[in-house]
Order: structure tokens, then sequence, then C-alpha cells
């Protein structure tokens, strides 16, 4: 009676091994490995709608960063008043002659009513303005929320408890009415009210109201994520083995909070340059001669019974920005946690 061969027979370690005379070239190459990121871009790609997304809002960021190079090439710039010192741009009422807004071969979106400004140029460095700002704000609104809910989560105790007070006490101010109330006052701790205020100090103190008041729900977010990550086995098991808090959470709990912390930022920028275009469109935000994307609504609003052309670009300029950045974060979500997929 044979006895089976076992597994660890040299017979059966010999046929695990290659044939004699094969080179390494001659080997399958060895399995990819599949980390965590690269899953997520592989899902990423597949998804159709967010791959478009993310070329719409890159396009807008390049528009943004090459403006000036953009204008040079065109030849017009957004402070020269075309329609002023050229006659036959403007009629006697300030509006472009020519129909749907100026528009013709040498002002591609036409010009503005009553300075005839060229719009092209004022949109492109309205949109640099306005992503500027928006950019700055959320940057900064993410790394104070990661610091204070993760702090809270990993703390707990009474650092979670007055942190925790701190934020329901900002996040029961109405963050555009306060925007709207606030600015104000900061221009007047630097610039008395008779004296013009710098662009440069307008544009310090919308990032500062904005993020003053807009990282609390990423806070809030990370803090609950935390407090379900800290009773864990790995973070338990990083305890004993005598790890430092700091390098718990730069090991352990940041790597599993990307997800939420990438998806909440690809929400919180376009909700940032809309709540920027909003005070510029109310007169608290940029002011003229600085071209801004809120600014251009704002005298679009004057206007667009007249000259309703003019409202257009920066309206489609703006819908197609937000709605792509939101699908955008969409995608992203979905990408990192399939689950979540509707």
């Amino acid at each position: 009676m044979t006895s089976p061969s076992r597994a660890g027979s040299p017979a059966a370690a010999g046929a695990a091994l290659p044939a004699a005379g094969t080179t390494p070239s001659d080997l399958p190459p060895p399995a990819e490995g599949r980390s965590p990121g690269r899953l997520m871009w592989r899902r990423f790609k597949r998804d159709r709608t967010g791959v478009i997304s993310a070329y719409v809002v890159l396009v807008f960021f390049v528009l943004a960063l090459f403006a000036p190079v953009i204008s040079r090439l065109y030849g017009k710039d957004p402070y020269t008043t075309y329609g002023l010192d050229r006659p036959g741009l403007l009629n006697e009422f300030s509006y472009p002659v020519k129909p749907n807004g100026g528009i013709d071969g040498e002002f591609w979106f036409g010009l503005e009513p009553q300075l005839g400004r060229d719009v092209l140029t004022q949109l492109l460095y309205g949109i640099r303005t306005s992503l500027l700002i928006a950019t700055a704000v959320t940057v900064l609104c993410v790394i104070t929320g990661i610091v204070v809910g993760v702090t809270a989560g990993y703390l707990g105790g009474r650092t979670d408890y007055f942190l925790g007070r701190f934020i329901d006490l900002l996040l029961a101010f109405p963050a555009q009415l306060s925007f709207v109330a606030f600015t104000p006052v900061v221009y007047a701790l630097f610039v008395s009210p008779e004296k013009e205020t710098p662009t440069a100090l307008r544009v310090i103190t919308l990032i500062l109201v904005m993020w003053a008041l807009g990282w609390m729900g990423l806070a809030r977010l990370l803090r609950g994520q935390v407090l379900s990550l800290r009773e864990r086995e790995f973070i338990e098991a990083a305890k004993v083995t005598g790890a430092s808090p700091w390098r718990i959470i730069r090991k352990e709990l940041l790597p599993n909070l990307w997800t939420p912390i990438l998806v909440q930022s690809t929400l919180m920028l376009p909700a940032f340059v809309t709540a920027e275009a909003g005070l510029s469109f109310l007169g608290v935000g940029i002011v003229e001669p600085t071209p801004d994307w809120g600014r251009m609504f704002a005298t679009g609003a004057r206007h667009y019974q007249n000259d309703i052309t003019y409202m257009f670009f920066p309206g489609i300029a703006m819908v197609i920005f937000v709605v792509a950045f939101n699908l955008l974060g969409d995608s992203v979500r979905d990408a990192f946690d399939p689950k979540t997929k509707r």
C-alpha cells in the first residue's frame, strides 16, 4: 500500500521549482500589489463622471493660474475701459453698440456696460481672485478641522467637552449672515471708515472671516471618526507597544481619516467660492477695480434688462464649476468607499 505524497516532500518541492535552463526573464512577473490608494485610483478612473469633472475643475484652475498669460496673448486686460477710450463701441446709454453685448472677433465675450471693459479678461481674473481666496480658506479650514477634531476625539474628557462646546457655539452663527456682518467690522479694525480699504486687506479679511466660521463641520466629523477609531484593536496594540500619542495619530489615525478629509475638502471649496462671490455681490467683499466673480454678478444684476449677455458668461462658468466640483466630491467618496455608491 503506497502512502500519499506529502506536500513537503522533495518531489513536491521539485515540482514547484523552475525547469533547468530557465532564465529569470522567462519567469512570470510578480503579482502587482494593490494598496488602498491604488485601488481607490482604479475605481476613480472607472467613474466617467468623476474623471470628466476632474478635468473640468483642472481647466478652471489652469485658466486662473495662467490668466495673465492668456490676457497677454489675447491682447486685452481687465482694467482698460475700451468702450470709453474708443468711440463707436458704446452707444449714448453706455451699452455695447454691437448685438449680444458687443461680442465680435475682437472682444470674444463682449464688453462691460458703462465702462466698456473686456468681459473675457474680467472673467479670467475674476475666477483667479475667487479661487485664490476659496483655496486659501479651504486649506486653513482643513488644517484647523484636523487639529481640533483629532485632538478632541483622541484626548476625550474635558478637552473634548470644552472643544465640543466651542464648536457648538461657532456653529450657532449663521454662516452667510455672519460673513456679511463681521467683514466690515474687521475692515474697521485696521482702516478708518473714511479711508479706502486696500485690496490686499480685503482679501486677507475675507480669508480670515470665512476661515474662522468654516472649519467646524469638518472638526465635528473627524471628532466622531476618531472617537470610534480610538477603541479599535490596532490603536490599543499601538498603545501597548509604547507608541507616543503623536505617532499613533500620525501612523494609525490619520491614514484612516483621509476619506472624510478629501471628500469634505472637495465640497468645501465650491461652497467658499460661492460665499466669496456672494460677499462681493453684496458689496462687502472685493470692490472696484479688482476683477472678481461676484462683482461681475453685481454688475450684471444692474444691467440685465438692457444687456443680459453680460450675465451669461460668469453665470454659466459658476454653474459649471460648482456642479463639476460637487460631482468630483461624490466620485472621490465613492472611490474611497464603494459601499456608499448609490
